[in-house]
């Protein structure tokens, strides 16, 4: 299977996309601390469940998906610390969210699924 076809893959993918954009105006001193550490979780997502999918069986893949899951719920709090520090905006926060929650729960969906 083609991960590219996964719903859940093209849901994270965005998620991971949308986080590159709203970190480009964290603030510069930030880039080796938050800005760096939620690109390299949101980065995670996609990637893993690339690398799971490339793997033999959905045991192979139900490892790495759990691993995707750990690097959101590292996202969600790192963007929830983002907001509060005023890095994001409450709209941008909300918009991501939305996106993070919603890749969340497929991720969730889909690692019940293939760990089975």
């Amino acid at each position: 299977m083609n991960y590219k076809n996964l719903i859940i893959w093209q849901k994270s993918d965005r998620f991971a996309i949308e986080v590159y954009k709203v970190t480009k105006k964290f603030p510069k001193d930030e880039i080796y601390g938050i800005t760096s550490q939620l690109r390299r979780a949101a980065l995670s997502i996609p990637t893993n469940i690339v690398e799971g999918n490339a793997r033999n069986g959905d045991k192979e893949l139900a490892r790495f998906v759990s691993i995707a899951i750990g690097s959101m719920a590292e996202a969600e709090y790192l963007l929830d610390f983002s907001r509060r520090l005023g890095y994001l905006s409450e709209k941008e926060y909300e918009g991501i969210e939305a996106i993070r929650r919603e890749a969340g729960k497929l991720l969730w969906n889909f690692y019940k699924k293939v760990s089975l």
